[in-house]
């Protein structure tokens, strides 16, 4: 689809503002990539994202039930040229068959260091562990604030820590100056330590727990036609509580598609990479697309 000009300018004035051009912020654009699948008919829809930490495996998470594996390959500035992607494949439940249709909103991907996935999903709110993603999945204890949230708007983002630590929140709090709270598992018990105040009508899609241990937050909001801003905020977690917070970037709707996936990882130089995969929501006007920026510690 033509992009009016208008909306192209937009689009050029988000990109300065997100590369720090014009605002100083610390994130650096590395690059875009689209990705397709041409005669998949499980593609797209992508949620969740992992890299790996030489950041040539990539793990994508559809939000109909679906992932799949693939290859990065990297020019000598570290952007993506090229994508080798597997065929989707479903997501299973406790047996062999995979996840009925109804239960099947899987919106947030975590792989903990010891390989084990964990997957959150909207609609029956819960997260479920795979010791392989291929495998049939264990759920985990679903907490009673979990039964009570928005059908969608429920369990959008997940993380885990080295220590296998899982955080997860909802993409809607319950009101418009309501926090939103994030749920900790470990030692087998969900808990609610804190919550991550509200800025603005940015909703939370994604987590992750980088590499420095510290909590970050993609956000996104939705500006109609001019398509969608995306935020990125940065936390240090001290135990059963927060720091305020950074923003390391903050685009203009319409510089990226739906951005709705993080990954955080160092580069071979030690610099600190995000990792954002778009979810086209199976719309031809829409694309998939892998989004990366450098920031700084």
């Amino acid at each position: 689809m033509r992009r009016r000009p208008e909306r192209a300018l937009i689009a050029g004035l988000g990109l300065l503002l997100a590369t720090g051009c014009l605002a100083g912020e610390p994130a650096q654009l590395l690059g875009s990539h689209v990705l397709t699948r041409p005669g998949d008919p499980l593609f797209g829809g992508l949620s969740g994202i992992e890299v790996s930490e030489a950041g040539d495996t990539i793990t994508l998470l559809s939000d109909r039930g679906s992932w799949t594996r693939g290859r990065l390959q990297r020019d000598a500035e570290g952007r993506i040229v090229a994508v080798d992607l597997a065929p989707m494949q479903p997501l299973k439940g406790r047996g062999e068959a995979p996840l009925e249709r109804s239960r099947s909103d899987s919106e947030g991907l975590a792989i903990a260091a010891d390989g084990a996935a964990y997957v959150s999903f909207e609609g029956a709110a819960r997260v479920l562990r795979y010791r392989d993603l291929g495998g049939s999945a264990e759920n985990l204890p679903v907490a009673p604030e979990f039964r009570r949230m928005q059908g969608n708007g429920a369990l959008e983002a997940l993380a885990v820590d080295a220590e296998g630590t899982l955080y997860t929140l909802p993409e809607r709090s319950g009101g418009t100056t309501r926090p939103f709270p994030v749920y900790r598992f470990r030692d087998g018990e969900w808990d609610q330590p804190f919550s991550l105040p509200r800025e603005d009508s940015f909703l939370p899609v994604g987590t992750d727990i980088g590499p420095d241990g510290r909590f970050y937050l993609l956000e996104r909001q939705f500006r109609g036609l001019l398509g969608f801003a995306s935020r990125v905020r940065r936390f240090a977690i001290d135990g059963d509580s927060l720091s305020p917070g950074e923003t390391l970037l903050q685009t203009s709707a319409g510089t990226h598609d739906n951005l709705e996936g993080i990954s955080v990882w160092r580069d071979a130089a030690g610099r600190l990479t995000l990792s954002l995969v778009a979810d086209d929501n199976f719309a031809f006007f829409q694309s998939t697309q892998i989004v990366e920026y450098r920031i700084a510690d």
